[in-house]
């Protein structure tokens, strides 16, 4: 283990010596340009020698594009409302007022013909429909009075096990006079199925128990969405999205459970179905209208909702004989309804200031029944809203904030290299609760950010924020729910007294673009302060241990992230890009069970360092190949409990592929990768909490879910 170590450390450190130490040289091709803002913009042109397919065919070509779209990003809570952030793709540099459906989900569904060039914003300007940012990307489609382009693609995905799964999607691009238009659909196949096995041992290291265990999903989602835009004049623009999404399927455990604590060895057969139903739809909006003085009046919209029903029936099986001991049904709907207004005007010509209110009003309701099998001579053999078993939880909850954003944006364009961008917001929300519990509680928050950049050179770009930041509570913790990952705990308590964590980030980045578009460097040096951190609390009630989310006080987390994106050409390789990237995080808190300092559960992030290849070989029918890989590292990878603890195993995941084109414009396509070994190390602890009981049982198991192969075919017309 120390020798693998010592190697996985060397190939880290061979990987970033080599990159960083690699300068581009001129090699004969149209080249980006980059101009006094330090905005990078790529022309169509730049990719006709690779024919892309689509959108994103053309940014996989450009270095650097996964910092662009937010790979230097912080890690923190779920995203609140719509904000003045979010998503960091623009199309004709108009955000798409959407969650689930927004600018970043059509670069596989626009054609490539489609575009006229690409921007890569650095900078910070009251002209922008995004702010903060690290950078943006804006999609600039062709200008035409009638247009229509269609794409489609075809796939089959075959899993270990032998099963084959097909999917497709297709979408239309088009335009008539001011009207513009996005049209998708698709169908992609979700299939799992993992060979695991576990073994527990007792605190002497005698045998307890051996399970093996076969477990998956078969799924085929689907999802319609459309995004329509219309020009009334220059100075009015109107856009509505809408998407569609469903997928109902089952999910399935099968384990044979071996019992050494007892002589003979006792064997016995479960299996977990899980049948699910998920659906969800949104629709969203935005109105522009430009004054004659330049200035902007913008309102977005968003509403929309999403549900989950879910049944787990655990099955006792005796050759023929099934009998039902466990019922868990489970519950979740969501819906958010999001009202955003704002007027952006110019203060004198170097500064400009957008104000404005955003109104999030977030619902959820949950239900969740649980029965067990009771005695043979019980009185009350069962409820059919139970599955015919013993009532023993029946919780129902509903949660909803309504929450108001009062804001200022003053951006200050200090001269052509350096810029200033002040963020000021009120934020005003209550909380309330019916159902098993009744609860109403108002909150009042001041959040600032301060944005500064300097273009040390066109090429070299500084980047400095601190920023105030309320993290979006989970609503389903104020509520009974279920943990998946433990099969002997049916569910979590709810705690209805949670507050939202609040964070004060401090972030430098520095970016260097490389001569003649050969690569990009950057680093990243972060610290995060955290208040009223999230994680598992003990809410146990006498001799029952019972954990649920809580606030636990104060925490930190500082690191470095450093990512190269850099074209071979040292070895005369232009198409030749190869990827590199590392963040180490250290995450520090108070354990409130054990009362000690450690780590943050692995659910918030964890260190990694990935590396990727890709080669384009346009003179073999536009052949491209390469292979991305992902590792953990560092961290504990550790999740801390009421009374057990967990450990995960740093896992490596792996994707590579082969693409070429054939007559008629089609594009084959193989993929191989792997969906990641899961596996965990458990202790269990009696007779009290992870701090005052005694260790009962240590559980190792492990899953494998194999290679996936897919082939796809693509065309556009």
């Amino acid at each position: 283990m120390k020798q693998f170590q010592i190697l996985e450390r060397t190939v880290v450190s061979m990987v970033f010596l080599v990159s960083f130490g690699m300068i581009g040289s001129i090699y004969g091709q149209i080249e980006p340009s980059i101009d006094e803002n330090s905005t990078v913009t790529y022309p169509a042109s730049f990719f006709d020698q690779y024919q892309p397919y689509s959108v994103n065919d053309m940014l996989i070509r450009i270095p650097g594009i996964n910092s662009a779209l937010g790979g230097n990003g912080s890690r923190g809570g779920n995203r609140r409302g719509l904000g003045a952030g979010g998503d960091q793709v623009l199309i004709n540099g108009r955000r798409i007022a959407g969650k689930g459906n927004e600018g970043s989900q059509q670069l596989s569904r626009i054609p490539a013909s489609e575009v006229e060039y690409i921007e890569i914003i650095r900078g910070t300007s009251g002209d922008l429909d995004v702010r903060g940012g690290t950078q943006i990307v804006n999609i600039v489609l062709v200008e035409a009075e009638s247009s229509t382009s269609y794409a489609y693609e075809v796939n089959v995905d075959h899993y270990h096990d032998g099963k084959y799964q097909p999917g497709g999607k297709f979408s239309a691009t088009g335009q008539r006079g001011r009207f513009n238009y996005f049209l998708s659909g698709e169908i992609e196949p979700r299939y799992e199925f993992r060979d695991g096995f576990e073994k527990s041992l007792s605190l002497d290291g005698g045998l307890n128990e051996t399970i093996d265990r076969d477990y998956g999903g078969d799924s085929l989602p689907s999802a319609l969405a459309a995004n329509l835009g219309f020009e009334f004049d220059d100075q009015n623009v109107f856009n509505l999205n809408f998407q569609l999404t469903d997928n109902d399927y089952l999910s399935f455990a099968d384990r044979i459970i071996t019992n050494f604590r007892v002589a003979p060895y006792d064997v016995r057969i479960e299996r977990d179905e899980t049948p699910t139903e998920e659906g969800s739809w949104e629709v969203g909006g935005d109105y522009m209208h430009v004054f004659g003085d330049g200035s902007r009046w913008r309102t977005l919209f968003i509403i929309n909702e999403s549900e989950t029903d879910s049944v787990r029936d655990r099955l006792q099986i005796d050759g023929d004989i099934r009998t039902k001991d466990l019922f868990l049904s489970n519950f979740l709907r969501t819906q958010e309804r999001i009202l955003r207004s704002s007027y952006v005007f110019d203060v004198v010509e170097e500064q400009s200031l957008e104000v404005g209110v955003e109104r999030a009003q977030t619902i959820l309701d949950t239900s969740l029944q649980l029965g067990l099998l009771g005695p043979v001579h019980a009185v009350n053999h069962g409820s059919p809203r139970f599955g015919g078993l013993v009532p023993i939880t029946d919780a129902n909850g509903t949660v909803e904030e309504m929450r108001y954003e009062y804001f200022g944006i003053h951006n200050w364009q200090f001269n052509e290299r350096m810029s200033l961008e002040t963020t000021l917001l009120l934020e005003e929300s209550t909380i309330s609760q019916v159902g098993d519990y009744q609860r109403s509680r108002d909150f009042t928050f001041f959040r600032p950010k301060v944005d500064y950049r300097f273009d040390v050179t066109p090429a070299v770009q500084l980047r400095a924020t601190v920023e105030k930041q309320i993290f979006q509570l989970s609503f389903s913790d104020f509520t009974a729910s279920i943990d998946g990952s433990d099969d002997e705990q049916n569910a979590f308590e709810g705690n209805a007294d949670l507050r939202q964590t609040q964070v004060w980030s401090y972030q430098t980045n520095l970016e260097y673009r490389l001569p003649n578009d050969a690569g990009v460097l950057s680093g990243n040096v972060f610290l995060f302060r955290l208040d009223d951190i999230i994680e598992n609390v003990d809410v146990s009630r006498g001799s029952e241990i019972l954990g649920a989310r809580g606030n636990i006080g104060s925490g930190q987390m500082f690191g470095l992230s450093l990512n190269s994106s850099i074209r071979l050409t040292m070895f005369d390789q232009p198409n030749m890009l190869f990827t590199t990237g590392v963040r180490i995080e250290e995450p520090t808190l108070t354990d409130p069970i054990l009362k000690i300092e450690r780590e943050r559960s692995i659910s918030n992030g964890g260190s990694t360092y990935n590396f990727g290849f890709r080669h384009d070989i346009p003179s073999i029918n536009n052949m491209n190949w390469g292979f991305n890989y992902r590792k953990e590292f560092y961290n504990d990878f550790k999740v801390w409990d009421v009374d057990k603890i967990e450990q995960y195993p740093k896992v490596g995941s792996y994707f590579g592929w082969v693409e070429v084109q054939a007559q008629g414009g089609l594009v084959y396509r193989f993929e191989a990768g792997d969906n990641r070994d899961r596996c965990r190390n458990r202790t269990r602890f009696i007779n009290g909490n992870i701090a005052t009981g005694v260790v009962d049982e240590t559980e190792f198991s492990c899953g494998d879910a194999g290679l996936k192969l897919a082939f796809k075919i693509r065309g556009t017309f």
